[in-house]
């Protein structure tokens, strides 16, 4: 398994996604201000793992706090959880991370327990929701497995793989497991310009597991469709409103109507925490905008003209009509997506 992010003794240890896959470097972060770093710098980046991160990133700020009073940690607290918050605004999962940690402190402290204790305590949890997330994404793996062709093409967009979670991924989640239940797929990997996600990151942990991968340039998968060369689409997620409105890479809403039109299943692969019930619609759904030098340099090298305008939205929103089903750990969803989701959420994990 391919080891996005690590909790050691001496701090959290984080593949740097940054250098692949040309160089497997790893990146130490010893607080939470460089775990921060690493997440805003997409040295870590896909939305569960992200979760995890920011989750981890709490846990080692309180652990390594030299606060000796309720009250001292309490402020340092606050500001641990906003900072991490500031790192990336759409991917759900950071506000869940940092949330499931704050809770449990808070929890903690106003009973007034050690603060040796406490410490214990939310390392304990961070540690356990790396597990989680693993644990996760092999449910979404067994239960999208049969929505896979038998035979056939899966396109992906972005990476939603074993690097965007703690391990075996979301969307490439369910191809493995599709994979593992016997089916012979053909991976096509978007680019995803302009960070290139598809052609670094899933084409090299794919390759790692031998399953046969193409890299498609972003413009070229209509034409492929238009051949009957593309059986299914899976994508993974950083945000889902309430009625199923799906927030991904840059892109995604591109593909999902040109599935649509060539009569190709989309699929969203993400964990339900991925789910956020309080944003009712896609159009609430707040959208990065990253450094123009994304855009206008490759590998170092400047590519565009000085002074030319640049625009660089990292997500973009693929409304419900275009999907087909929602694949999370407790199980499929479709349409109408805001009473399934809602059914879902009400029946918990049981």
């Amino acid at each position: 398994m391919i080891p996005t992010l690590e909790w050691t003794p001496e701090g959290v240890n984080f593949l740097d996604q940054t250098k692949l896959p040309l160089e497997e470097t790893y990146v130490l972060a010893t607080d939470y201000k460089q775990v921060a770093t690493v997440i805003r710098d997409m040295i870590v980046r896909g939305a569960p793992a992200i979760g995890v991160s920011a989750a981890m990133g709490v846990a080692i700020g309180i652990d390594r706090s030299t606060a000796t009073t309720i009250p001292a940690l309490n402020e340092e607290v606050a500001v641990i959880c906003e900072t991490l918050a500031k790192t990336r605004p759409t991917a759900v999962n950071l506000f869940w991370g940092i949330a499931q940690v704050r809770d449990l402190y808070n929890e903690l402290a106003a009973k007034n327990t050690p603060i040796r204790e406490i410490k214990a305590a939310v390392v304990a949890l961070g540690q356990r929701l790396y597990d989680e997330d693993i644990a996760a994404c092999k449910r979404m793996g067994a239960h999208g497995a049969s929505l896979m062709p038998k035979e056939g093409t899966v396109l992906t967009h972005c990476n939603a793989g074993a690097l965007a979670t703690c391990g075996y991924g979301s969307a490439l989640g369910v191809i493995r497991g599709a994979i593992e239940a016997g089916h012979k797929i053909h991976v096509f990997a978007d680019e995803t310009r302009p960070f290139l996600q598809g052609a670094r990151l899933t084409a090299w942990e794919l390759m790692k597991d031998n399953i046969p991968t193409t890299v498609l340039c972003d413009n070229m998968s209509a034409h492929l469709m238009s051949k009957g060369r593309i059986q299914a689409v899976i994508v993974g997620a950083d945000r889902i409103a309430a009625n199923g409105d799906t927030a991904n890479k840059i892109g995604t809403y591109g593909v999902s109507i040109l599935a649509k039109e060539h009569g190709i299943p989309f699929y969203v692969a993400a964990p339900f925490n991925t789910i956020d019930l309080a944003t009712a619609h896609g159009n609430d759904i707040p959208i990065e905008q990253r450094d123009a030098r994304e855009v206008t340099h490759s590998n170092g090298k400047q590519m565009t003209p000085d002074g030319v305008g640049i625009e660089n939205p990292a997500f973009d929103v693929t409304p419900a009509k275009y999907i087909t089903a929602i694949i999370t750990e407790r199980g499929v969803l479709r349409a109408p997506f805001d009473e399934s989701i809602k059914a879902m959420a009400q029946k918990g994990t049981n």
